[in-house]
């Protein structure tokens, strides 16, 4: 992640329960930028979905894996980096929510609505493993 003076970053047990101290920040930050509150919504279940993954997919609710998160405000836009500690995963391989067969299943739309929602998404797979999914939301 890089570090910038303009960044705050978070890092959180990989507790679902923690999951509402970066919505918190993610609020305070959207709003600082100017967002809407229908943005912000967006955002926000974009930014749920990606640490709620990082936190079952990624680390596997090991609390004693960490999910960094770093917000970098900017004129006119708002990047959210989540790193987890775990195997990491190839974004190719997760079925299409909107395929038939899954468009009954519970879950599976993470990935999706991340991709509806930011306006722009990637992937990194750091030499020291984990994930880094990067998402960036322009006004």
């Amino acid at each position: 992640m890089k570090s910038d003076p303009g960044t705050v970053h978070l890092d959180i047990a990989s507790r679902l329960d923690l999951l509402e101290t970066v919505q918190t920040v993610l609020a305070q930050l959207s709003a600082l930028v100017g967002f809407s509150e229908d943005q912000n919504h967006y955002m926000s279940v974009a930014v749920r979905e990606s640490v709620a993954n990082a936190i079952k997919h990624g680390n596997k609710l090991d609390e004693a894996k960490r999910v960094r998160i770093a917000f970098t405000a900017e004129p006119g836009q708002l990047a959210v980096e989540i790193a987890d500690e775990g195997p990491g995963f190839d974004p190719g391989t997760v079925p299409d929510p909107l395929a038939p067969e899954n468009l009954l299943k519970a879950d599976g739309r993470g990935i999706f609505f991340m991709r509806q929602f930011m306006d722009e998404v990637s992937y990194a797979f750091p030499p020291r493993g984990g994930t880094v999914v990067r998402m960036v939301k322009k006004a």
